[in-house]
């Protein structure tokens, strides 16, 4: 039996992907997904790491929807301590559809 708490999906991308960098010289990518349901939608939390995140934040775009896997993890909110967060740190990313609002360049 695998790992109880890996997950892959489909997810639409909400907002523009934030690129940080640790102390550590790794880049971290953050930004907030939804699974495409009609109803009971979730926002979750993606983390991305390293030569992925870079990937993540130049080629993917709001309205975006990517085929991932990962691992699931809930967090609890500082602010709100009863309040928990769904968040998935990814692994593999694949492109699903892509928004029609891309620049094509034609040599």
């Amino acid at each position: 039996m695998g790992d109880t708490n890996y997950i892959s999906g489909i997810v639409k991308i909400l907002e523009n992907p934030i690129e940080t960098i640790s102390n550590k010289n790794i880049y971290i990518t953050q930004f907030r997904v939804q699974f495409p349901q009609v109803r009971n939608n979730i926002i979750i939390n993606l983390v991305f790491w390293g030569k992925l995140s870079q990937d993540m934040a130049h080629y993917y775009k709001i309205d975006d929807y990517i085929i991932i896997e990962g691992y699931l993890s809930l967090r609890k909110k500082k602010v709100f301590e009863n309040l928990k967060t769904v968040e998935i740190t990814v692994l593999k990313v694949y492109p699903f559809l892509l928004s029609d609002t891309r620049q094509i360049n034609r040599v």
